[in-house]
């Protein structure tokens, strides 16, 4: 596994990550999702050792922080919504500057990286948009040849053209089986066309954490009037929501549950398996 946190746990004033367990094997991207204030950016910054957990243990390639923090950032490679270089110096000055403190930096392929996003290496940090800084950070993470790839709500920031350039990169990154990406998004479309892994996090608690396969084989979204979809067994069902062209439910799927013919039965999208977990519980 390129990536395990056990049973991590931390808390941050009146916020609590509590009991977060998941693994990332090599060659793989996982998705990390969840409303605003669930905890995913707390959660990264525990896997980049920028927090210590009160609980539990994170591995990078079975090294801990502990004793091993050079090896892991040698092989991590990171974009974050904080600010991260120096303002006052160009692009290619930062990229320089921070490079000298990996093996493996790469000056050239920076400023290839560069080219192709359309970034000037000669403009000063300070003066780049936010869009630009992301893709600046994108650029120097991949020039040091890190393993795993940590990536909070990058795209938000990125036009769609780029966002498709993105994501063939990071499909290209993991194709040798060797590397992984783990990436906090909004943008939960893109995350059914390229992640392999889901992790939803929710008020400080891990709600689910599977491969995709799993969670698609696991729900279903069921369409229908309203008394057809009442007829569902109750303790499978997450959440029932009327609408205004039928109600609709998520509920757990069983392999040998047959539905009414007259209900509409799907495989949900990450945005809406997202959308009826964050409504369970309430009013129906």
């Amino acid at each position: 596994m390129i990536l395990q946190v056990s049973d991590v746990s931390k808390r941050l004033g009146d916020f609590r990550l509590k009991n977060i367990s998941l693994e990332l094997p090599e060659g793989y991207i996982m998705g990390l999702i969840g409303p605003n204030g669930s905890g995913k950016t707390t959660l990264l910054h525990l896997i980049l050792g920028l927090y210590e957990p009160d609980e539990g243990t994170v591995r990078i390639d079975g090294k801990e922080y502990s004793g091993q923090e050079r090896a892991i950032r040698e092989m991590t490679g990171v974009v974050l919504l904080d600010k991260m270089f120096h303002e006052n110096l160009t692009l290619r000055q930062n990229a320089d500057f921070y490079g000298k403190y990996y093996a493996n930096y790469d000056a050239q392929m920076v400023l290839d990286y560069m080219k192709r996003f359309s970034l000037d290496p000669d403009r000063k940090y300070k003066a780049v948009s936010r869009g630009e800084e992301l893709k600046f950070q994108f650029a120097f993470a991949l020039s040091h040849a890190p393993r795993l790839l940590v990536l909070d709500e990058p795209t938000a920031s990125f036009d769609p053209e780029f966002r498709a350039q993105f994501f063939g990169i990071l499909k290209t990154f993991i194709a040798d089986g060797r590397h992984s990406v783990i990436i906090s998004t909004h943008l939960t479309e893109d995350l059914d066309r390229i992640a392999d892994y889901i992790t939803y996090l929710e008020k400080g608690n891990l709600i689910l954490s599977d491969d995709i396969e799993s969670i698609r084989e696991n729900y279903r979204l069921v369409t229908g009037e309203a008394y057809k979809i009442r007829l569902l067994p109750q303790e499978d069902v997450v959440h029932i929501e009327p609408g205004e062209y039928g109600t609709r439910a998520l509920v757990r799927h069983r392999r040998w549950r047959g539905y009414d013919r007259e209900v509409t039965v799907s495989v949900p999208t990450i945005e809406e398996l997202m959308y009826f977990i964050t409504k369970r519980g309430k009013k129906k």
